[in-house]
């Protein structure tokens, strides 16, 4: 069996590789942030002296482990690297004493996860909006750059998650709204992202959502949102997103008896990616 190794920031061209291949979003900028959060929780499966099948494992304090970034290069699936690495991330999530892992499955990996332990948690779906005009009138100036209030998100999101926050700041553009909220947009491979946001009415969503894709209409969006969050979904139909991917949240618990995350799914309109929740 091939040796696990963590990942380091010479292996970024291989790790862009295995994204671009699979169709994902990341850019080589966001393959380096989660070696930059998670320098000792990034893994990888490497053969011939290049990595072939990656995974990352963030831990939010020692309430979260988000797993992401699972992929094996095409010419190396089904020789069980992808379990491999799932089961060396667990472990590595446990010995970090972390209560719970969680992470958003495609339908191909979900037979994967629930021979872990993973649980259906709920559905999460990715829109998409083709770049054009918006259909409505630009804002007569742009709102706040944000500035991490660490008891808002952790209220709405359910664990601490400021270094993520902060890092996504320096790599895209935000927008608040004081005493509602926040939301975030960064580049992508493939089209721009919308996400995070977390605000606590619809209104306020539609004016941050509004201010951000101002600033990107020359270029196609991806949003990642709950379809149980009927605001958000009227949202994106209102500015022309469509579904273009379903997944599944799912969830394991790593202690016999962690203490629940709180789920408020009604007031986070956009995750922050598949990769960090």
């Amino acid at each position: 069996m091939s040796k696990i190794r963590q990942l380091r920031p010479a292996d970024l061209p291989a790790l862009v590789e295995l994204s671009t291949l699979a169709g994902w979003n990341q850019t080589s900028a966001d393959w380096e942030r989660l070696l930059t959060l998670a320098p000792d929780g990034c893994f990888g499966i490497e053969e011939d002296g290049r990595v072939v099948s990656s995974t990352s494992v963030i831990c939010y304090a020692n309430e979260l482990a988000w797993i992401g970034m699972v992929l094996t290069h095409p010419d190396h699936r089904g020789q069980g690297n992808a379990r491999s690495l799932l089961d060396h991330g667990i472990r590595y999530a446990r010995g970090r004493g972390v209560a719970w892992a969680k992470l958003d499955a495609t339908d191909e990996g979900k037979p994967i996860y629930a021979k872990a332990g993973f649980v259906d948690e709920c559905p999460i779906e990715r829109w998409k909006r083709s770049a054009g005009p918006l259909p409505f009138p630009a804002l007569t100036e742009r709102l706040r750059h944000y500035i991490v209030d660490p008891s808002f998100d952790r209220a709405y999101f359910g664990a601490y998650r400021v270094p993520l926050l902060n890092a996504l700041l320096r790599g895209g553009e935000s927008a608040y709204l004081t005493g509602f909220g926040y939301a975030m947009s960064r580049p992508g491979s493939i089209a721009s992202y919308f996400g995070p946001c977390v605000v606590r009415t619809r209104d306020a969503a539609r004016v941050l959502l509004r201010d951000l894709l101002a600033r990107q209409v020359d270029q196609d969006v991806f949003w990642d949102l709950f379809p149980d969050n009927s605001d958000a979904v009227q949202l994106a139909i209102d500015h022309g997103f469509q579904p273009a991917r379903h997944l599944t949240r799912m969830a394991l618990a790593l202690d016999p008896r962690p203490a629940a995350i709180p789920r408020h799914n009604s007031c986070v309109f956009a995750i922050a990616g598949f990769e960090y929740g």
